[in-house]
């Protein structure tokens, strides 16, 4: 069930208009396609249908996922581990379908996709994407509350910048799940 309707291109205004054409012909739209931005009618898909609604707030929503995805520091694997649990904590459906597909993409074994699936620790063999793993998944479970030794131990292990940049997509993908569940049901 969707509650909001999805406009055809030819239905848009303007405004709506140049961010659709941002959001399908910018970066999300060139290299490999693990997911579809449109449907067969080039109506948007996901996220990015409801950004239509207030387009200049739309633009800023996407030109941030652009660049947490394109303009960050973080490793793809680390960026999709930590999109997956943002989608598992929130039962985020396409979230979890478009990032578990870019996730296999950047290497995420179907056995570490399905631990994330289901809320389980992956068990990764590299340090660096453990610990992302667990400070995302401390981040969405406790409110953003990270105990004084939680941070520290975070920080020796991923760095100030890396956890700017963690915090910053657990905020997206977790704004973006709120407002999945709220426009379809």
């Amino acid at each position: 069930m969707t509650r909001l309707e999805r406009l055809p291109p030819s239905r848009l205004d303007a405004e709506q208009g140049v961010l659709y054409a941002e959001i399908t012909s910018g970066a999300r739209a060139s290299g490999p396609q693990h997911f579809a931005l449109t449907d067969t009618e080039g109506r948007l898909e996901g996220p990015f249908n409801a950004m239509l609604l207030s387009p200049g707030l739309g633009r800023a929503l996407q030109d941030l996922g652009a660049a947490i995805r394109y303009r960050t520091r973080l490793e793809p694997r680390v960026r999709e581990i930590a999109v997956l649990v943002v989608a598992q904590y929130w039962d985020s459906a396409f979230e979890r379908h478009a990032h578990e597909r870019v996730g296999a993409a950047v290497g995420l074994t179907e056995a570490e996709l399905a631990a994330l699936r289901e809320g389980r620790d992956p068990r990764f063999p590299d340090t660096v994407e453990c610990a992302a793993w667990e400070f995302t998944r401390r981040l969405v479970r406790h409110g953003g509350s990270i105990s004084d030794t939680g941070y520290e131990a975070a920080r020796a292990a991923l760095g100030e910048r890396t956890l700017f940049e963690l915090s910053t997509l657990v905020g997206y993908y977790s704004m973006l799940a709120l407002q999945l569940r709220l426009f379809t049901g």
